[in-house]
């Protein structure tokens, strides 16, 4: 809220020309500028981390244990969390910095290490620890555990069998790099999306009659509990307030530093450029990607079947959750529909995996240097097989706390170094934006 005052509502002023950055012909006119992928790439690879169980599972968590009126609180951080993630990327492309392979480095342990001085380098320290070790539970094991879930369950795929596959694919593509990584997340991101958001478009033409009272449970339930009726316990607002900003921040990411850690790579002649880029994901992410996924578990009444999820029972919620949102899809779409947000959760978790992979690596690269980087990619390879065949139910419960160890240091960071966010901004509009220099 306070970066939104500050940059004087910019995310919702610029979004059309950030999006045109990140998707138009803007994006070539930066092609001699330094850095070492595209702004597109850039968005993708971020998105392909970004994209995944939160979105389909964490959304249906959402509504399950908040009501309705969750998705309205979820807006409510993806808009404002718009602004923090701009800061992230405009910080990290600033103080970015070349490793000893050549390529850019970036996040928050740099511009607070950069930005606010020796004196702050615990914080930058207490991150990038944080940041390889959450790394290695929600981005990795923590999905791997889902994709074999699902392998099991939609396609009889023994879990040690999709832990093999997944241990290969996930070894061959991040030792060739960010530029690999890349690559496979600019095709397999669209790709999915198209799936995943065309069988849920597919379900809300099929029933556009149930759509504006869709919206009208949102708005309502934002502000009124959910009465209890028969074995429901009723959601009063406090929960729906609680799971709609928890689900949200978990489903974009906005302050959690990650976007900082990609954005340094991208070729941008101003730190603004790759900002404005970055938030866009923000926007496709909660507005776009959490908003669709929430009417089709509203318009199919698979929001309130969460049996376990309400009573009590202690289950792994999310893995919960998701089965609701396939059996939302399925209620529709019949077996395709299952089928859609099966081989979602399967390749969003896999590009989640190798994109948080860059994440983890750029925290430990800051800690142990470049040469400790091949001991991070077996640990991280090992954890991704360990993940899809252990009991990770007790992970998602860490999984918040490992977004708020890596959220206060960088938000420390964001709050100090405001003035630097509104200065670039102003800097940029001034003497790039109007002298036709973008």
């Amino acid at each position: 809220m306070f970066l939104t005052i500050a940059l004087k509502g910019l995310q919702f002023r610029k979004l059309i020309h950030a999006f045109k950055l990140g998707f138009g012909k803007e994006d070539e006119k930066d092609s001699a500028a330094e850095g070492d992928i595209s702004h597109f790439k850039t968005l993708m690879t971020s998105l392909s981390a970004t994209i995944g169980i939160g979105n389909i599972a964490g959304v249906a968590t959402a509504v399950t244990l908040g009501g309705p009126g969750a998705i309205f609180w979820m807006w409510i951080v993806g808009l404002l969390g718009m602004a923090t993630k701009y800061a992230e990327a405009l910080l990290a492309v600033k103080f970015r910095v070349k490793n000893e392979r050549g390529e850019y480095s970036s996040g928050p342990m740099y511009y607070i290490e950069k930005g606010l001085g020796s004196k702050f380098k615990f914080l930058a320290i207490g991150f990038a620890l944080f940041g390889a070790i959450a790394a290695l539970g929600i981005g990795n094991s923590v999905q791997s555990n889902s994709i074999a879930d699902v392998a099991l369950n939609s396609f009889h795929i023994p879990n040690g069998v999709t832990a093999l596959v997944l241990i290969v694919l996930v070894a061959i593509i991040i030792f060739g790099g960010i530029q690999r990584i890349s690559f496979l997340s600019t095709i397999f991101v669209p790709t999915m999306a198209v799936l995943y958001m065309g069988g849920a478009a597919l379900i809300l033409i099929l029933n556009y009659d149930m759509i504006i009272p869709a919206f009208q449970l949102i708005f309502y339930h934002a502000f009124n509990p959910v009465a209890a009726t028969g074995g429901f316990v009723g959601i009063v607002v406090a929960e729906a307030v609680r799971n709609g900003v928890a689900r949200g921040i978990f489903s974009n990411e906005a302050g959690l530093g990650t976007a900082a850690l990609i954005a340094g790579n991208a070729r941008a002649d101003h730190p603004v450029k790759q900002a404005l880029v970055a938030m866009t994901g923000t926007f496709i992410v909660t507005i776009i990607v959490c908003t669709v996924t929430g009417l089709v578990l509203l318009i199919t009444g698979f929001w309130d079947a969460s049996g376990g999820l309400i009573s009590g029972v202690m289950h792994d919620p999310t893995l919960e959750a998701g089965a609701l949102t396939g059996a939302a899809f399925g209620s529709v779409l019949g077996t395709v529909g299952e089928y859609i947000v099966s081989l979602s959760v399967i390749f969003f978790g896999f590009t989640t995996i190798v994109g948080w992979y860059i994440y983890g690596e750029k925290c430990f690269e800051y800690l142990a240097g470049t040469k400790g980087t091949v001991v991070y990619r077996l640990i991280y390879i090992a954890a991704c097989g360990m993940g899809a065949v252990a009991n990770l139910a007790t992970v998602w419960a860490f999984a918040d706390m490992a977004n708020a160890l890596m959220m206060i240091p960088n938000l420390i960071a964001l709050l100090l170094l405001w003035k630097v966010v509104v200065s670039e901004t102003n800097d940029y509009f001034t003497n790039f934006y109007k002298h036709g220099k973008v």
